[in-house]
Parts: structure tokens; sequence; C-alpha cells
């Protein structure tokens, strides 16, 4: 997220979560939800969120909202690319996964999926799911 780079693939991620869609939006587009998994606190002023990583802040804006469906959030640094959470409910049973959208170097791609299958664990260990 700190380079501007061109040269980003996009990756796309699935993983089934034991929740309903609506607890689980809470955890993706709300500051106090986020803080609780993906960042170490985020902080919503002036229209944009901070996100702080070891005293290292990031800001962003979402960017699309879809209520218990979708959450994109651009970061300010880098107008290449985004994040996004996307949930994802099977019609027939009832089965809810949540798939991560984010990009990466080329060279950090494996660093990247790895960071997020931790990442996606601290939300299951939130969830308690």
């Amino acid at each position: 997220m700190k380079k501007k780079d061109k040269n980003k693939q996009k990756i796309t991620m699935e993983f089934g979560l034991k929740s309903s869609p609506k607890i689980l939006f809470s955890y993706l587009s709300s500051p106090n939800g986020l803080a609780e998994w993906f960042a170490d606190d985020v902080i919503y002023k002036d229209g944009s969120y901070h996100f702080i990583w070891d005293n290292e802040t990031v800001r962003a804006k979402m960017v699309a909202n879809r209520e218990n469906k979708l959450v994109r959030f651009k970061w300010d640094e880098d107008e290449n690319t985004f994040l996004e959470f996307e949930i994802l409910q099977d019609e027939l049973t009832g089965d809810v996964a949540l798939a991560v959208t984010d990009f990466a170097l080329e060279s950090e791609l494996e660093d990247k999926k790895m960071i997020w299958h931790n990442q996606v664990d601290d939300l299951i260990h939130v969830l308690g799911a």
C-alpha cells in the first residue's frame, strides 16, 4: 500500500465464515469493527478512515457501501488500488463467505495472501465463529 506502483496485481480471496451478513458487515464497515481485527486502530474523521498500524497511518475513503453486501475503500496514497470486502451468501444453503479483493506486486503476492489468511483468522476469532 505504500508504493505507488501501477504494476500491482489484483488478487481476490474467498473465506468461508460462520456469521450472519449483518454481523459480519459491522466488522467490515465501522471503525470500531475494523479496529477489532484489521488494524491497530481505525479513526473516522473529515470523511476519511485513518487506518493505524504500528503508529503509521494510512488514509482511505469508503467509495462503496452496500449494506450487508459490500464495502470498498480507496487508499489516498495509491489511486490505482482499492480494498474491497464482499459478503457472499449461498441462496440455497445460507452459507456465508467473505471475498477480499486487494492488490500486490508480483513479488509480494504470497506474503499478501498469508497476511490475509492471518487477518481473516483474527476476524473469525473476533466473530467467535
